[in-house]
Formats: C-alpha cells, structure tokens, sequence
C-alpha cells in the first residue's frame, strides 16, 4: 500500500469504527446486527477493501457468543438461576417449540453470510480495478471466504441443517428455497464446505493468511505484538482447524454409514500436526514455553486465556476480540456473573461440577485443581458462577461492566483434542495416548527418526525437551499431564474389545476431556453431537446432558427428546 493509500485507509477506518462501534448505552448489552450492508458500492478503493470487511468483523462480533448462550443451557454443565429468564429455561427444558425464542434464532449466522456476500459480490466487481492490490485482495477474499465457511459449519453443528446462498440479498427475510437458496442438512453442508475450503474461490487459495499488521502497521511488522492490530489477524478462522474440524465431521457421517474414513482422518491429523509444529518451530515464539503445545505453566496460566485483556499468545489460534472502550462487547458477563450490574441468569449445576473432582471422572483431581478453581467461582456456596470470563478479584477488568472477554473459535487445546480423536481412529494408540496422558518429556529425538511404524508420524524432536533450537524447559506434557493429573485410561489394543468398540472407548474417554477443557465455551456440544452422529447414538449426548437435571420428570422428557433426534436444536425460520 502505498503511503498516500495508506492515509487514506486511516482516515477511512476511523470513521467506519466511529459509526459501527459506537452506540448508545442503552445498546450496551445488546449487540446489533441490524445495519445492512448491501446498497451503494463501497469498494472504490484499495483503502475500501478494508473498511468493507470491517463490516463483516462487527458482524462476527455481535454472533461470538451465540453459540455458548445457545448450547450451553441444553449441554451438559450449565442451568437457569433464579432470576433467568423463559427463553433460557425453554432451551433448558428443551421445549418442542422454539418459535421467537431470540437465543434460538438464527438470524445472526445468516446476518454474517449476507455481509459476506455482499463483500465477495463487489470484491469481484472490484477486482479488475488497476488500482488493486491482487495481494491484499486475495488475503480478503479467502478471509471472507473461511469467516462464511465458519458460519455454515456452526450452524450446521447446532442446527443440524442451514439454507446455503452466494446470491447478495439486503436481510434474513429475503431468504427463500429455491435455485439459488438450497437447505442442506449437516452432512451435505459439511461437503459443499469441504470443496469450497479445498478448491478456492475463483483461483484464490483459501489458506491464505491476512497480516493485518503488514498492511495497516508496517513500522511494527518487525514487533507485531506491539501493534494496535495485532490480535486483528486472529480474528479470521484458522485454516488448519476449520479444515481439520469439517474433516472429522465428514469422516464421523462415513463411519456411521460403514464406509472407510482413514483417509480423512489422516488428512486431519496431517493438517493439524503441520499447524502445530509451525508454531513450536518458529524461532519467534518457540522460546515461549509451552507455545501452542500443553505444558506444566498452562497450569497456572489457566485464568489468563480469559480474563487477559486480549486472546493468550501461547493458546489462541484464532479469537473474536473486543473493545469496552470503544462500545465492542458481548453478553458473557451479564448472563454469568454474579456481579452488579450483571444479571446472572446462568450457571454450573451441581453435577457438572461435581465432574471436575470426581476422581472417577477425572482421575488424579481435587477439589483445589486448576480447571475446577478456574472455571468455577462460589463453588460452595448458593450462587456458583463461570468463573473463566471473570474471575473474583481479577485486575484484569477493574469493572464488573467491561463486558469485552474474548471468546475463542479455536484454542490450542483444541487441536491437540481433534489430533487426539484423529489418531484413535488410525489406530495410532500409543501416540493417542501419550497426547492425551503423559506427553513427550521422556521421548527422546531418535524415536521420530527412527520410528517405523508410522506411530509418530508428523511429530518431532520439538515437542521433546531436546529441540532443534537447543535444550527447553518445557516439552509436550499431554492434555492432562499439563495439570499433574492422572492418566485417563484407554485401550491401546482392540484385542480386549475388538476394532468398533474400542475406538467408542477411546472416543468416549476424550469426550470427556472435551468437557472439563471446554468448560461453557460453546465446543463441548458440537462435539458430542459429532459423536452421536458416528455411532448413531444420541444416548450420547443424553447420558451427559440429563445427569444435571435434579427433577427426574424432567430429566426422563429431555432424554426422550435427545433420543428422538432433539441434539439438534430446531427453529423454523419461515422460509418459503
């Protein structure tokens, strides 16, 4: 970009953050998704390229925490308090009719794939111009393109279906079934995503990656982290994960139909292991302890993925962020603190909590360990809270108002999860369970260099202490070796068990690690509803979900539903 163009962009961006950003305080609790993008051109110029997109981010913004306060009160950890309201109980009890239900809406979603559309509609438009950057075009356009692909596979994992359309249309209601408006069930959507992320759009590779840093702050791009954008490149979904993820989703409909998936599974833990060793390799951040990899100081970090002002360097993949000061927020803390003025409308049930000092549950835990004394606050009194967005006591947030906590898409725990579920299904056992159990610090370099099974393949000598930059103090722990817990047990045969049952086992068993790591962050059910979709059996889902509910009536109306196919939350949104 040029000097002149650059100006020009500042100028620009100040404005449009000025009116997308700052609204009243009325609005404060409520973010909006009601602008409209479609209209008047507004890509005329490089600097435009930007702005534009800037309107699909507050998009994203107001949608980050739809998911949590959608999943989590029909998952398995979270109930109404007291002073909750009736469309939260209504997801709660799983009520057959979610009609008007605004947490069961899923005009926001589609409000993000109309202010895609829009943009790639006069990116296309915009692309002949001479004046164009091809390079910043591109990056924009794959980042719009995976920031869509995010948003139909979100709402395929929660609604079990969505209406697919690349047609520009002004709002939610000009959506109608037909030629250019198709519903798609999850499996269909996780297909037509698949070829989109794989194939590109119109010759752009959809890997690409805008460094917001080099085209908005070139003076730091030698120190990115002291750039006011810095954060702004997490803010697009990661390419590996959301690869990875689709990957598992298609291969889990494979499994359920009887046909071989190995080639999918190895294609996501190829991609996610590639992922994770750029990171732990990069002479820029490999000498961070634990970067990108579960370590022993994740265990007193824990708090700091949240309550940090901006996404935690050593754990965030991708974040939506926001800003108190200039009017970003979310609702996180006014449905989960007990604060004033929060609301407290949510919280742990008992038995959920229960499940993190279990010792049946979580093997090795107590009653002082991190994921339990971090997630939860007042554990022993009346009014516990989810205490990962704010913490008593925290310095962080001075007040209980500044509703601004980032929310993750993806966390570095969570590739290491879906590496770990990839390689059950390789039946590649004994790297499974060092993952997920004990880690790599005992490994020495040679075992990757002269491993000829294929056990380890994709892995190296930097997830020991001995990497390729010199000795580090702190090598790949495993999932729980990071918090000094015990190993979680699971089969590393199927001759106990035989091949089906022994990857449900080990399936299970990482379910239930994705329970107590994902704790209220919108990821557990998505991934107990792949489960279910893999073995066909929603009881699941059921056998984790009813435990909280204490009324048994209740309990045995919301397993009938789950049965019955009601993990998937049903909303009509009137299309015609």
């Amino acid at each position: 970009m040029t000097t002149k163009a650059y100006r020009t962009f500042v100028r620009l961006a100040v404005f449009s953050l000025s009116s997308l950003f700052l609204v009243s305080c009325s609005d404060f609790f409520d973010p909006s998704t009601e602008d409209q993008l479609n209209g008047e051109d507004y890509i005329s110029s490089t600097s435009e390229m930007y702005t534009g997109f800037l309107g699909i981010l507050t998009k994203v913004q107001a949608i980050g925490d739809k998911e949590i306060l959608l999943t989590e009160p029909r998952g398995e950890l979270i109930e109404p308090t007291e002073q909750s309201n009736s469309e939260l109980i209504a997801l709660y009890n799983y009520d057959d009719n979610l009609q008007g239900n605004s947490y069961a809406n899923p005009e926001g979603y589609y409000e993000v794939v109309i202010a895609c559309n829009d943009y790639l509609k006069k990116m296309d438009d915009y692309k002949d111009n001479p004046n164009v950057d091809r390079e910043v075009w591109s990056d924009l356009i794959a980042s719009a393109m995976r920031i869509k692909i995010w948003v139909y596979k979100t709402l395929g994992e929660i609604y079990g279906e969505a209406v697919w359309f690349d047609t520009p249309i002004e709002k939610v209601t000009d959506i109608s079934l037909g030629e250019q408006f198709q519903k798609m069930d999850m499996q269909e959507l996780t297909e037509h995503c698949l070829s989109l992320l794989t194939s590109g759009y119109e010759g752009t590779r959809l890997d690409r990656e805008a460094d917001w840093v080099k085209m908005l702050d070139p003076s730091n791009v030698s120190s990115p982290a002291s750039s006011e954008y810095y954060y702004w490149n997490s803010n697009i979904p990661h390419y590996p994960g959301l690869l990875a993820e689709l990957l598992l989703w298609k291969s889990a409909y494979l499994d359920a139909a009887g046909e071989d998936a190995t080639a999918y599974y190895k294609q996501a833990a190829d991609v996610l292991l590639a992922a994770v060793n750029k990171y732990i390799c990069d002479q820029s951040t490999s000498g961070n302890p634990g970067y990108w990899i579960p370590s022993t100081p994740i265990s007193g970090k824990y708090a700091r993925f949240w309550d940090n002002t901006t996404p935690y360097r050593q754990e965030s993949v991708t974040a939506i962020t926001y800003n108190y000061e200039r009017n970003q927020t979310n609702t996180l803390l006014k449905h989960f603190s007990n604060e004033f003025p929060n609301k407290y409308l949510l919280r742990p049930s008992k038995a959920g909590m229960a499940r993190y000092i279990s010792t049946e549950f979580n093997p090795g835990t107590a009653n002082n360990h991190t994921r339990y004394v971090c997630t939860f606050g007042n554990r022993e009194s009346a009014t516990p809270y989810i205490a990962k967005f704010r913490p008593v006591g925290s310095t962080y947030r001075s007040e209980a108002y500044q509703d601004d906590v980032h929310i993750y898409i993806y966390r570095a725990m969570q590739y290491h999860l879906m590496i770990i579920e990839a390689l059950n299904h390789l039946m590649r056992f004994n790297a499974m369970e060092t993952c997920l159990n004990s880690g790599f610090a005992a490994f020495q370099p040679e075992t990757f260099e002269t491993d000829q099974t294929g056990e380890y393949e994709g892995f190296n000598r930097n997830w020991t202490k001995q990497a390729e930059w010199g000795n580090r103090s702190y090598a790949h722990a495993g999932i729980r070796g990071q918090y000094a817990l015990s190993a979680r047990p699971v089969k590393e045969s199927i001759l106990e068990l035989g091949k089906e049952r022994t990857l449900r086992y080990n399936d299970l068993q990482i379910l239930d690690e994705v329970m107590l790591e994902f704790g209220c962050e919108g990821k557990v059910y998505p991934w107990m509803n792949r489960m279910a979709v893999r073995y066909n059996d929603p009881s699941i889902v059921a056998d984790r979900v009813c435990e909280k509910y204490s009324d048994e009536a209740l309990a045995e109306s919301v397993r009938a539903k789950i049965m019955n196919g009601g993990y998937w939350v049903k909303y009509d949104l009137g299309i015609k």
